[in-house]
């Protein structure tokens, strides 16, 4: 397939790996933010690829992963109140909660349907004028100009029974909190492509001015991933760390702007929980005073009880980098595919996930 193939070739990706095995003489540990960017790389053994020197690391930008467990049980609860539809990409159903699952209250009464845009939920509350539908707001940068866009066609077509839950989390400021907190120490860190496209190159331009850390922005094909760690070993190399693009065919440094604008207009910054790491300021997305109407939490009186984390789970670790899904104890054994723990098993961008579908020994 044109444009795909190109990024596959194996006699390219031979080249790529010879050059970064000549070029890299000091140890760069790099982390991979986007869990895209972690299947491809264990979907074509990547790791197992580079040169001793270079070690890689996962990070937490899945976004099923960060969602904490009390925003899924209140998403729960919502689907659980009489009258309400609650509308959610199907890969949160079976992300477990402190006591059941979307899954679970579906299978228990709960009108819960799997949408593929916002526009399939907009055509939900349109078709189904005397019930509530609520959107389930999960994702980062990249999702969130779509639902900022609903919004503002449910306020021109006067779509009242049209809400969103906002769960939306922002990428760079969950980096800074990730750096600031010590815990790993990086030398490289490839940016993720669909939220840069979306947001652009500059915003990740804090990581080397502030820590002295490369970042290169990158596409999520075998040969992107492997130009952006040759791009970040010649950074380790020459000591001069700076914001580089390996995705130019689908980012620009001043990003889109129209979905940029989208994103304003509707949404205000706000604090945000993400799994693992806690409570992060300005890295969620809230709906404006103005929108306050379509706003889910504004507009229920939403009560899920209180948060319960599972037992031996080392998901907030595993995105963090501090851990691996082979230092879980339940990895394997109890928590599968088929009955997750965790988040980190439930998503296909999930590290654990991702050890499990392509091999646990790559350590």
């Amino acid at each position: 397939m044109r444009y795909v193939d190109e990024y596959r070739d194996p006699e390219l990706g031979k080249r790529l790996v010879d050059r970064i095995h000549k070029l890299s003489t000091r140890p760069a540990r790099i982390m991979e933010f986007c869990g895209g960017h972690t299947v491809t790389i264990f979907k074509h053994g990547i790791r197992q690829l580079l040169p001793p020197t270079v070690e890689m690391l996962s990070g937490p930008g899945c976004p099923v992963c960060v969602t904490a467990n009390a925003e899924l049980d209140k998403a729960i609860a919502l689907a659980k109140e009489p009258g309400v539809i609650l509308a959610t990409f199907g890969d949160m159903l079976k992300v477990p909660g402190s006591r059941s699952s979307l899954q679970q209250a579906k299978a228990e009464g709960g009108d819960i349907r799997v949408v593929y845009s916002t526009r399939d939920a907009l055509a939900m509350a349109r078709d189904n004028p005397d019930k509530r539908v609520v959107f389930l707001g999960i994702g980062f940068e990249t999702t969130a100009p779509t639902v900022a866009a609903s919004v503002l066609q449910a306020e021109a077509e006067a779509i009242h029974n049209y809400f969103v839950l906002p769960l939306h989390k922002l990428c760079p400021p969950v980096i800074k909190a990730l750096l600031d907190s010590g815990e790993v120490r990086l030398d490289g860190l490839i940016c993720p492509g669909h939220v840069s496209a979306v947001i652009g190159s500059r915003p990740w331009g804090f990581i080397p001015t502030g820590y002295g850390i490369g970042c290169v922005v990158s596409g999520f094909e075998p040969l992107d991933i492997l130009l952006s760690v040759e791009m970040l070993v010649a950074q380790v190399e020459r000591g001069e760390p700076k914001v580089e693009i390996a995705y130019r065919r689908g980012v620009k440094p001043e990003g889109n702007p129209q979905a940029l604008r989208l994103m304003a207009t509707v949404f205000e910054e706000s604090q945000a929980t993400w799994r693992g790491i806690g409570t992060v300021p300005q890295s969620g997305l809230k709906l404006r005073e103005k929108y306050r109407s379509f706003d889910a939490e504004a507009q229920f009186q939403i009560d899920p009880g209180p948060t319960l984390e599972p037992a031996g789970c080392l998901c907030g670790d595993i995105l963090r980098a501090v851990k691996t899904p082979l230092d879980c104890k339940l990895f394997r054994r109890v928590c599968t595919p088929e009955h997750p723990v965790g988040p980190c098993m439930v998503s296909s961008e999930g590290s654990c996930a991702a050890y499990y579908q392509y091999g646990a020994d790559h350590e």
